[in-house]
């Protein structure tokens, strides 16, 4: 199994989400700020794009990691993510 890294840099988050053509977004109807996600094309329903800059803000007011994995054991382009706390 390959291993997933973590990381709060913005630019690092940026380049593995645009990467793999991902877009970020919240979940609709959420608490303050929302709940991040990354959208790859196939969009739910109660998902909604934001911006970066919104993004990253409620990324940091969250304290939020980005943990994600680069590629998976066979060798592909992961698209695993989630938000972890920092702490």
């Amino acid at each position: 199994m390959s291993s997933a890294s973590q990381t709060t840099d913005h630019e690092e988050i940026r380049r593995w989400v645009e990467e793999r053509k991902g877009t970020p977004s919240r979940v609709k109807d959420s608490r303050e700020g929302g709940l991040l996600r990354i959208d790859f094309g196939e969009q739910e329903e109660n998902l909604e794009p934001i911006e970066w800059e919104d993004f990253f803000s409620v990324f940091e007011k969250s304290d939020l990691a980005f943990l994600h994995q680069d590629r998976t054991a066979d060798g592909k382009l992961s698209r695993f993510n989630k938000f972890v706390s920092r702490s």
